[in-house]
Order: structure tokens, then sequence, then C-alpha cells
């Protein structure tokens, strides 16, 4: 009877004993795994944001990550080749020695994830450049709020039908350059809507990064010279400017395209043909009096503070062109010849595409026209009309620009 009794107790106490120890277990661990898994979905994303941020200001980082991001504008263009349309992706270079101090500078500054997918997202859209015309390049050079809006520390003043969308274009391609792509209008046109106005329309800009707008009438504009002195007196200029013949050819094609009734170049060109009178007053032409608008300008801003780009070099040394530019900008040479081919179509230079593009960023039908025939008498009047005025160009410039010698070839093949 003893033995049963014990028995009982045995089978009865234990193996509650045994389950409840069990069932604790169970609990104690499910406890441990819950608080972990909150733990772990609380403090990761800290982590991985501390670590990201830490390893943004790391030498290593400075040379490599963001060194991408900065210049990655300027790298992975594709080899275009003409005859067959497609592209080879070049290997990547090195950037390292010229983008060292910009990026140490802005990882200092501005050390966050958002920075990263904002230039993720505005080289995105440069990448996607094609053709440039007027309205797409408003979509183009949108960028998102992030950064600062500023008043152009450079502009590009002129001259109508002188090679300055090219530039611009050429321009864009530099990581440290933001410029709106259609022109303001705001010192010629649009002054009296305010400088609040006008910075508005410029693209957001970071820390290092040069704002520019680009309108050529300002060069003829005689109260712009004062407008822009009084918004920034250190401001830098750029003037593309071009044999005075071609580019007033060049204009009236341009109107010409736009307005097939009006009448021909020569009748334009003449107050008397029979006296070989110049028209002066033409717009077409009295732009190509550079002399006389660089007067304006002078009165103003020092030669230090003007740039003059040659619209004949910047066709056939695009390379040699831009890289004087950065200089006069104070940026890095990062616009070479790389960046450029030729397009026997078109007659003048364009970017290669980037490799994630279907089609190379060259000017749009706008640029490139075809010129009318031109009587050769009438060309040797206007050449000799502009000699003079030239000569005061390259005097008060200090650049020869060797106008000269496209009338000395043209009066050859006129007479072969």
């Amino acid at each position: 009877m003893a033995f049963w009794s014990s028995t009982s107790v045995f089978t009865s106490k234990v193996p509650r004993k045994i389950l409840f120890m069990f069932t604790l277990s169970l609990s104690v661990t499910y406890l441990f795994y819950s608080l972990l898994s909150c733990y772990n979905s609380l403090q990761f994303p800290l982590q991985e944001n501390y670590v990201y941020q830490g390893r943004l200001v790391t030498e290593e980082t400075t040379s490599v990550t963001l060194r991408e991001k900065l210049y990655s504008a300027s790298q992975g263009f594709a080899v275009y080749t003409e005859a067959l349309g497609t592209a080879a992706s070049p290997a990547a270079e090195d950037h390292a020695e010229e983008a060292e101090q910009r990026t140490a500078e802005w990882t200092r500054t501005q050390a966050s994830p958002t920075r990263e997918a904002f230039h993720s997202t505005v080289l995105k859209k440069e990448r996607q450049e094609s053709s440039t015309t007027e309205s797409e390049l408003a979509l183009m050079n949108c960028t998102s709020d992030y950064g600062v809006k500023k008043l152009p520390q450079a502009i590009i003043i002129g001259v109508k039908k002188g090679g300055t969308r090219a530039l611009l274009e050429a321009l864009r391609v530099h990581p440290d350059v933001r410029a709106v792509g259609n022109e303001p209008h705001f010192f010629d046109r649009n002054y009296e809507k305010g400088l609040d106005w006008y910075r508005d329309l410029m693209p957001s800009t970071l820390d290092g990064q040069i704002t520019m707008e680009k309108t050529p009438s300002y060069f003829v504009t005689n109260h712009a010279p004062k407008r822009i002195y009084s918004m920034a007196k250190d401001i830098k200029l750029i003037i593309v400017v071009r044999n005075p013949v071609t580019r007033a050819i060049s204009d009236y094609t341009q109107t010409l395209s736009k307005k097939p009734e009006i009448p021909t170049f020569e009748v334009l060109a003449f107050k008397n043909r029979t006296l070989g009178l110049i028209d002066a007053s033409w717009s077409a032409l009295r732009i190509g009096i550079y002399a006389l608008h660089l007067e304006s300008w002078m009165q103003y801003f020092p030669l230090s503070q003007m740039h003059f780009v040659s619209g004949e070099r910047l066709i056939v040394d695009p390379a040699g062109e831009m890289a004087r530019v950065q200089d006069f900008l104070g940026l890095k040479r990062i616009v070479t010849d790389k960046h450029f081919y030729f397009n026997k179509t078109k007659g003048f230079p364009c970017l290669k595409k980037p490799e994630d593009s279907s089609t190379p960023r060259c000017l749009g039908k706008s640029k490139g026209r075809t010129h009318p025939n031109i009587e050769a008498d009438v060309i040797r009047r206007l050449h000799k009309f502009y000699k003079p005025f030239n000569q005061m160009f390259y005097q008060m410039t200090g650049q020869n620009f060797e106008w000269e010698l496209d009338e000395e070839s043209e009066t050859r093949s006129s007479q072969d």
C-alpha cells in the first residue's frame, strides 16, 4: 500500500513540476526573442544611419563614393559612332586628385543621405537630355528644392547667333555649374519684376556651385550694364563673338525660317545698293559692331571680369575654348575633348551622349541651318564696313580674332 502511495505522489507532482518548468522556459524564450525583435526593428535604422554618416566623413569614402556622385556627370560618356549609331562605354577614370578638395569641403558641410538621393535624381535628369529646344531646356534644368536659389555669379551676355547655346550646354556638363535653360531676359525686358522674381527663376545650387544664365540680347541693351552692375559688381561676364558678317547671315537665316515673306538679305543690308550705303540700323548688322557695344560695358566692368569666346574656335576646338572658360570661372577642367564629337550634318561639335541615353546631346533643329547664298559683292562690302570696328574691338579686348582671314579665303574662293 505504501508503495502505491509513493508512486502516485511521484506520478502526480513530478510531471507537474516538469511541465511548469518547461512552460516557463518556453515563455522566457519567447519573451526574449520578442524583445530582441523589437530592439532590432527600433535600432537597426539608427545604426545604419549612423554607420552611413560615419562612412561619409571617412577619407576613403570622400575619394570614392562622393566623387562618383559629384563628378559622375563628367564621366560615363559613350563614344559615339556616327556610321553605326551605336555607343561603347569608356572605362571610368579616376578623378581622385581633381575632386579631393571639392568632396572634402562638401562632406564637412552636407553629410546627409538625402543629398545622395538628390544628386542621383539630378544626374539622372541630366543624362536624359538629348535635343535642346527651349521647352525641353526649361524642363531639363528643373531641380528639387534642395539647395538655395541664388542670383547668378556669371552671365553669358552675348552675342546672338555667336554660339551662346553651345557654350551653355557644354558648361552644364560641369558638376559645379547650374544654369537656367531658357533665357530670362531680365535686364532687358523683365527688370520691373524685381530681383526676387529673377532669383526664383534660377536653379537651386549647393555650396561651391556657380549659378549661371544666358541672354545674348544683354550685350546690345544700353541699360543692361548698369543694371547688372547694381546687382553684382564682381559678376563674371562671358561674351561669345563671331565674324560679324557670318553672324549677320546666320541671324537673317533664323528670321527667314520664321518669316519667309521678308525681303532678301541684300535688300535689308543696304540703304542704297548702288552707292553701297550699309544700313547699320538693321539689327542683324548693328549687333556685329562689337566695339560700340563693348564701350558701354567697360564703363562699369573691367576687362578682368569679361571673357571673350571665339565662336569660330568653339567649333573647331571646343575643348580648348572650354578649358579657357573653365579657368575664367575658377572651375576645374572637367569638360574636355572626350565630351565632344563633330556632327558632319550640322557642321559643329555636339556633346557625346551619356551611356544611358539613346540620342546624343546635340543642339536642336534651330541650330545649324543652311545659309542662303549671298552675292559675293555684298559679302565683300560688309567685310569692308566691319573692318575698322573689328580692329577697334581687337585693341579693346587685346585679342585678334582674325576675321580678316575669312574675307581673304572668301575672296580667293570667288576668284576660283
